[in-house]
C-alpha cells in the first residue's frame, strides 16, 4: 500500500484534543504524528480527526430483515416473537445472498464511523441443516464481505448446540446454527484460514448463550480461544434470567462469573438484567459490556444499568447487533439517554463536573471496543492501524466547534452528514459520507432483497 499524509485541523489524539495535525501513514499504519504543524505540499487536508469506532456485535445477514418485524401478532410481541420472524428469514439465505447483506451491512457500518467488526456468526450450515463442502464457507462469505469493502473483521464463530438451559434438544428451526464440539473445532480452524486474506483479521470464540450450550461446551470452547476474545449473549431477556435460574438456581451473570472463566477476553453482550452485586461483579471481571442500545430498545430488552456498571470501573463497548438501524452516533446517543429515561437525571455518564458526556463515552467505548475485539487500543497513535474518521464541520450541529463539544454535537445533535471521510487501515473506504463502492453494493443488495422477499 503506497504512503499518504493526512492533515488535520484538529484531530483526537490518546493524549488529548491536537490542532494542525499531520499523520503519515505507511502499510496501513500510522507511520508518526506531527502537531502544529502547517499543511505541506502533498498533504490531504480535512478538518477532524477522531479514532474510527469499534462495532462489538453484529449479526450482519440481519440487515437484510431490518424493518420486517414491526407487524403486531395476535398478543405478547416479543424477542421471542422477532426470533421467528429472524428464523423464517434464514431459512431464505444461500452464501451469495448472505455475502450481499453482509457488503451492505459493513458499507453502512463504515459510512457511520465503525471501522472495524466483530461478527457474531452463527450461520453455518446449508438449509437443509447439512454442512457445506467447506466447513468455514459462509465464514467465508463474511470475510469475503469485509476484504470487499475494507472493514477491519474481527471474526467470532458461534457454537450453538441446545434450544434451552440443561442441554435441551435443538428445534428445526436451528439447524443451520448446531454443532458438536469436534465439528465446532474443525469450523474454528477452517475459518482462521478464510481470514488469511484480511490485512489484520482477529478470529475468537462465541458460545452462543448459557441456554444454548452446557456448562461442559462453554469450558471446552473457551478452552478453544487461547488469548483471543470469547463472546457470550448473557441476561438479554428476563425469560433467560427465569430460566436461568430455575434450571440452576442462579442468574445468568451470576451463574457466569461464578465458574471463574471470565477474565479481559470475554464480552458480556447485553448483560442487561443484573442485579446490583452482578454489576459490581461484572465491573471487577475486567470483561467487556457488549451494548447494543439501538437492538436492545427494538427489541423491547430493558435498559443495561450502565451508570452504577462505570460506577464500579466496568469497561463497555458498542454493537449494532441487528443492523436494524446502523449508526454509531445513536447507539452512544441511545446508551445516554435509556440511562436519563431510567433515573430521570441529565448528564449521567459523565464522570465528574464539566465533563462532555459525548467525549467520556466515545472514548470508553473505544477503549472497550478495542479490547473485546482484540485490535489496538483504539487511538490514532504511530504504529496503530490507520482507523480514521474525518468529521464534516459544515454541518449544523458541527458548527463553530472544538475538542469534545465537536463529540457532543456529533453524537447527541447531529442525524446524518456529520461523518466525512473514513480510512482503514490507510485506505480510504469513505469520501463525502458515502461508502467508495456504495452504488455496486446497492445494486446487489436491492437485487437479492428482491428475489429472498417476493
Amino acid at each position: 500500500m503506497s504512503s499518504v499524509k493526512l492533515w488535520f485541523g484538529e484531530a483526537l489524539l490518546p493524549e488529548g484534543w491536537a490542532r494542525d495535525v499531520r499523520i503519515a501513514v505507511a502499510d496501513g499504519r500510522i507511520a508518526h504524528i506531527e502537531t502544529g504543524v502547517a499543511r505541506a505540499a502533498g498533504d490531504e487536508a480535512h478538518a477532524v480527526a477522531v479514532p474510527g469506532m469499534p462495532n462489538l456485535h453484529s449479526h450482519a445477514f440481519q440487515r437484510g430483515m431490518a424493518g420486517l418485524a414491526e407487524v403486531r401478532g395476535p398478543s405478547g410481541d416479543s424477542f421471542w416473537t422477532w426470533r421467528e420472524v429472524m428464523y423464517r428469514f434464514v431459512e431464505r439465505l444461500d452464501p451469495d445472498s448472505f455475502e450481499a447483506i453482509a457488503q451492505m451491512a459493513y458499507a453502512e457500518m463504515l459510512e457511520a464511523g465503525f471501522t472495524r467488526v466483530g461478527e457474531f456468526h452463527y450461520l453455518h450450515r446449508d438449509p437443509s441443516g447439512a454442512p457445506y463442502g467447506n466447513p468455514a464457507e459462509m465464514a467465508a462469505r463474511v470475510a469475503a464481505a469485509a476484504e470487499a469493502t475494507g472493514i477491519g473483521l474481527t471474526l467470532l464463530p458461534v457454537f450453538y448446540a441446545h434450544s434451552g438451559f440443561g442441554g435441551q434438544p435443538p428445534k428445526p428451526s436451528q439447524k443451520r446454527f448446531i454443532h458438536g464440539l469436534d465439528g465446532f473445532a474443525k469450523l474454528l480452524d477452517a475459518s482462521r484460514k478464510a481470514v488469511t486474506p484480511l490485512p489484520d483479521a482477529v478470529v475468537g470464540v462465541a458460545p452462543h448463550s448459557l441456554r444454548a450450550v452446557t456448562a461442559d461446551e462453554v469450558e471446552a470452547v473457551a478452552g478453544f480461544a487461547g488469548d483471543a476474545p470469547i463472546h457470550i449473549h448473557i441476561a438479554e431477556q428476563m425469560k433467560e434470567v427465569e430460566d436461568c435460574l430455575a434450571w440452576s438456581g442462579r442468574r445468568p451473570v451470576e451463574w457466569l462469573l461464578d465458574h471463574g472463566l471470565v477474565d479481559e477476553r470475554w464480552c458480556l453482550v447485553h448483560a442487561t438484567h443484573m442485579t446490583e452485586a452482578e454489576t459490581k461483579s461484572a465491573a471487577l471481571s475486567r470483561a467487556v459490556a457488549g451494548l447494543c442500545p439501538i437492538t436492545e430498545a427494538n427489541l423491547g430488552d430493558g435498559v443495561f444499568p450502565a451508570e452504577d456498571f462505570l460506577t464500579a470501573g466496568g469497561r463497555f463497548g458498542i454493537g449494532s447487533d441487528s443492523n436494524v438501524m446502523i449508526d454509531a452516533a445513536e447507539e452512544l446517543r441511545l446508551l445516554e439517554y435509556g440511562q436519563r429515561l431510567v433515573r430521570r437525571g441529565r448528564n449521567l455518564l459523565a464522570s465528574r463536573e464539566g465533563a462532555s458526556t459525548g467525549g467520556e463515552i466515545y472514548r470508553a467505548a473505544l477503549r472497550g471496543g478495542a479490547q473485546a475485539l482484540g485490535a489496538d487500543d483504539g487511538g490514532l497513535k504511530a504504529g496503530g492501524s490507520a482507523d480514521i474518521v474525518s468529521l464534516n464541520t459544515t454541518h449544523p450541529s458541527l458548527t463553530d466547534r472544538a475538542g469534545d463539544a465537536l463529540l457532543d454535537g456529533w453524537i447527541f445533535a447531529a442525524r446524518g452528514g456529520a461523518v466525512d471521510c473514513v480510512w482503514r487501515h490507510g485506505a480510504k473506504v469513505v469520501s463525502g459520507g458515502h461508502h467508495i463502492g456504495r452504488h455496486a453494493i446497492s445494486e446487489r443488495y436491492r437485487t437479492v432483497l428482491g428475489t429472498l422477499l417476493s
